[in-house]
């Protein structure tokens, strides 16, 4: 007699879903009585917004329909920061720390796996240690983070300043960008550098990616050892920096909410505003205040997001250094790309041209619904676009658009920022039944007329 042994879910499906129902549990919390200020029997929009910030925490986005530290009690605030945290980690960073303390030994083959893809590593080797250094590097950051922050909280907000340094800083580490000082995020301390630099810095190393930084560590520093890919994260992530910072500064100069600030102080906002694009979602210059210059700016460092593996989203800076050197090897008339000394295979730039096109094709898609869904919002068209690049990188910044969104655009939102948080391919892999092998016989060749 035969049996039929069921197979596994794939990893892909496995990543996909673990979102999914963290989502739905966030949802529900956020749903009690006790989770919100004022609370009535609910309505199907009030679970929307619940399910809306219950994406948004998990997906580590920072967009929402209602104002973070007005509508939510201090246990709400307490889910949103566990959504957020766990989000950051990565739902198989918790699932692999709940294996170990269950098992009290190493993980299986499959695990190992979903654990090295979701946090963008390689080497199926030493993941209880890369669990350990993700868990104590997070909460190191973290722990300093929020001691930093403290010192400007205390006194502003008195013993309540304590909470509000480490939402904060797991917020900003995670480079979720929600906050519980009000409706207008950091904006009260645009000159403050103490407040300025500490989350910048947070959301720059989560937006490196727990590898990278595992590898700094690892070559005590030494930019001679690291590795290809750490060195093209690092060189990626300053050169961004440093260009973003100088065009905000250009296009940001007589910036009205600017009036009074110095060199140094528009120099600190200018930089806030590069690393904060960079899909952290706080900010310190109002969005809708920026220029057009600011704005074009704003989308595009949205889009390309922070790197693999990381807290952050986008379609991450490997993907655009790839493309972009794909481009000039095309245009050098050479048939290998490469980057320093190295040499990409083509299949990469092919996986990086579908996920480029992938999110372009959603933004634009997303954008053109949500435009004909809400004739009533008044919005600019740019203010929309704005938002939903916000939403698929998920970054959280918004031109003061996501409150005035009807249910269904809040759909539209809600499933941009799932597919960034969990992955265009990892979505697209998850719903494949099966694997399929090369055909036999391949179809004929033939030329295509191209530009």
């Amino acid at each position: 007699m035969k049996f039929k042994i069921k197979r596994r879910m794939s990893v892909w499906r496995y990543l996909a879903l673990g979102y999914a129902l963290l989502i739905f549990i966030g949802s529900l919390l956020l749903m009690l009585p006790f989770a919100k200020q004022s609370w009535e029997w609910g309505t199907f929009l009030d679970y929307v917004d619940g399910l809306f910030v219950a994406t948004s925490a998990t997906c580590v986005t920072g967009l929402t329909p209602v104002v973070t530290e007005e509508h939510w009690t201090t246990f709400g605030h307490v889910v949103i920061i566990c959504l957020i945290q766990i989000g950051g980690l990565g739902f198989t960073t918790l699932v692999s720390i709940l294996f170990m303390a269950i098992r009290g030994k190493g993980l299986g083959l499959y695990e190992r796996t979903a654990m090295i893809q979701s946090v963008g590593g390689s080497k199926l080797t030493g993941v209880r240690t890369l669990v350990k250094r993700i868990l104590l590097g997070t909460f190191l950051f973290e722990f300093v983070g929020a001691l930093l922050l403290m010192i400007r909280f205390i006194p502003d907000f008195g013993p309540v300043g304590i909470w509000y340094g480490v939402f904060h800083s797991i917020s900003a580490f995670c480079n979720a960008g929600f906050d519980i000082i009000g409706p207008v995020s950091l904006v009260d301390y645009a000159r403050d550098p103490l407040v300025s630099v500490v989350i910048c810095a947070l959301i720059i190393i989560g937006g490196l990616g727990f590898c990278v930084w595992g590898d700094v560590v690892d070559c005590k520093g030494n930019p001679k050892k690291f590795s290809f890919y750490t060195r093209m994260a690092l060189i990626g992530t300053a050169v961004l920096l440093i260009v973003g910072t100088a065009l905000f500064m250009v296009f940001e100069w007589n910036n009205p909410n600017y009036e009074g600030f110095n060199f140094g102080d528009k120099l600190l906002c200018s930089f806030f505003n590069a690393t904060t694009a960079r899909t952290a979602g706080y900010f310190t210059t109002a969005p809708e205040s920026l220029s057009n210059s600011g704005t074009l700016l704003m989308i595009i460092l949205m889009f390309i997001g922070a790197c693999s593996g990381s807290t952050g989203g986008g379609v991450k800076v490997s993907t655009f250094t790839v493309i972009m050197m794909g481009m000039l090897s095309v245009m050098c008339g050479k048939k290998d790309i490469t980057i320093g000394k190295r040499r990409i295979d083509q299949s990469v730039l092919s996986q990086a041209l579908a996920i480029f096109v992938a999110y372009l094709v959603l933004t634009i898609t997303a954008t053109l619904l949500i435009n004909a869904i809400e004739p009533d919002v008044n919005a600019p068209f740019a203010a929309v676009m704005f938002e939903t690049v916000s939403a698929i990188g998920t970054v959280g910044l918004t031109q003061a658009l996501t409150s005035h969104l009807s249910a269904v655009s809040e759909f539209i939102l809600i499933l941009l920022m799932y597919l960034g948080r969990v992955g265009i391919l990892t979505f697209a892999f998850a719903l494949k039944r099966q694997k399929t092998s090369e055909a036999a016989v391949r179809r004929p060749l033939d030329n295509v007329f191209i530009g």
